[in-house]
């Protein structure tokens, strides 16, 4: 059992900037951590729009998605010995506006352009409550 715990959520202007940050917590006799996740990152859901898979990260490797809609303007980074992930939000709008989820994957992680939740394609893992983000202009 690995539980995410979200922050740094807020209320910015357009064009400003947040950091979101996971802290992954999990038994210390467990063998399921979240350095043996297959992957780590961030949903997001906005009133009256689809959840979507905005950034992920392998614990271990290089490998990193992005989608479109935030390429180039949020970064994300990991702290393992604190078991954190960060997403770094810059020049935000308001589309980016929303309720984000950190989320934690073990198996498949991504299928063509878009990230897998948690309890997709066989794969499972965990959901923290989420922070929210507003951008108003």
């Amino acid at each position: 059992q690995v539980q995410l715990a979200e922050s740094g959520g807020g209320s910015v202007q357009t064009g400003g900037s947040l950091r979101l940050a996971c802290v992954a917590s999990e038994q210390p006799s467990t063998s399921r951590g979240i350095s043996t996740s297959s992957c780590w990152g961030w949903f997001r859901q906005a009133p009256g729009k689809e959840r979507e898979g905005v950034a992920s990260i392998a614990p271990r490797g290089s490998w990193r998605f992005y989608a479109d809609s935030v390429k180039g303007r949020f970064t994300m980074s990991q702290d393992n010995a604190k078991k954190t992930l960060y997403l770094q939000m810059m020049n935000l709008t308001a589309e980016d506006t929303g309720t984000y989820y950190c989320v934690a994957v073990w198996g498949p992680c991504a299928r063509g352009d878009n990230l897998l939740p948690p309890g997709a394609a066989g794969n499972r893992g965990f959901w923290g409550r989420g922070t929210q983000v507003t951008v108003s202009s």
